[in-house]
C-alpha cells in the first residue's frame, strides 16, 4: 500500500511540469506582442528624416491572454506614430486586444533662425542654421530642409534660435493686390484667357479673388508669372 502511494505521488510530480508547460504554451508571450508593436511603429516612422528609435513598454504581467497565431498592431484614428504614443495589438481568433505605451524619438537636423526674423520679411539662406534634436517631441510641421523656408516670410517676428514651422511662414506672393493678372479658365479640352485685377496677395497654389474687366469677382488658384487658374 505504501509502495503504491509512492508511485502515485511520483506520477503527479512528473505530470505537473508537463501540465505547467502546456498551460504556459497556450498563453500569449508578452515579448512577442512588444515586437509586433515595435515593428509597426518602425514601419510607420520609416519616412521620417533622421534616426528613429522605438521603445515599447512592457505588457501588464497580470494579463493572461490566449496564444494568438497572428497578432496585429494598430492605432486609434488620429494617433501619431511618433513621440509619446499608444499602440494596440489585437487578435481575431481568439478575440482580444491590448494597448501598450511607446516612445518613438526621431533624432534629426531641423531648421532654426540664425538671427531674429522680422514679420513679413523674406528669408534668405544666411539667416538660417540647423540644430539637432528629437523632432518627434516638437509640434507638427517642423522644417528639416532649408529650401522649405528660403523665400518665405514669417507670419510673426521670430527670435534667433527659434525652430521654423511650415505654419509659421507664408509663401512668397506670386500674385499681389491690384496686380493685373492673366485669368485662365480651363475646361475639358479647352481654355479661355482674360485679364483682371487681383483683390489680395496669394502664394503659389493659394486661392485669390480677381475682379474682371466687366466688374465680376471670381476666385481662382494663383500661379507663378501673375496667372490665376479658374476651373470650369
Amino acid at each position: 500500500m505504501f509502495k503504491r502511494s509512492l508511485l502515485f505521488s511520483a506520477a503527479i510530480l512528473l505530470a505537473a511540469p508537463a501540465a505547467f508547460a502546456q498551460a504556459t504554451a497556450s498563453r500569449q508571450d508578452g515579448a512577442a506582442l512588444r515586437k509586433v508593436a515595435e515593428h509597426y511603429l518602425q514601419a510607420q516612422s520609416a519616412g521620417l528624416p533622421g534616426k528613429v528609435n522605438v521603445k515599447v513598454g512592457a505588457v501588464d504581467p497580470r494579463l493572461s491572454l490566449a496564444a494568438c497565431p497572428a497578432p496585429q498592431a494598430f492605432q486609434q484614428p488620429g494617433a501619431r506614430p511618433w513621440g509619446k504614443t499608444t499602440v494596440g495589438v489585437r487578435c481575431t481568433a481568439p478575440v482580444w486586444q491590448v494597448f501598450l505605451q511607446a516612445q518613438v524619438s526621431v533624432l534629426a537636423d531641423y531648421v532654426t533662425a540664425a538671427v531674429p526674423l522680422a514679420q513679413g520679411q523674406a528669408i534668405d539662406a544666411g539667416q538660417l542654421t540647423t540644430m539637432q534634436g528629437d523632432i518627434a517631441a516638437m509640434p507638427n510641421g517642423i522644417i528639416t530642409d532649408m529650401a522649405q523656408a528660403i523665400g518665405r516670410t514669417p507670419v510673426v517676428s521670430l527670435p534667433a534660435g527659434a525652430p521654423l514651422r511650415l505654419d509659421s511662414l507664408k509663401s512668397k506672393p506670386v500674385v499681389q493686390q491690384n496686380q493685373t493678372v492673366r485669368i485662365v479658365s480651363r475646361g475639358e479640352n479647352f481654355s479661355v484667357t482674360g485679364e483682371g485685377k487681383a483683390i489680395g496677395n496669394a502664394g503659389e497654389g493659394q486661392v485669390v479673388q480677381v475682379r474682371t474687366l466687366r466688374g465680376a469677382i471670381i476666385s481662382g488658384t494663383a500661379r507663378a508669372g501673375g496667372m490665376v487658374e479658374v476651373a470650369l
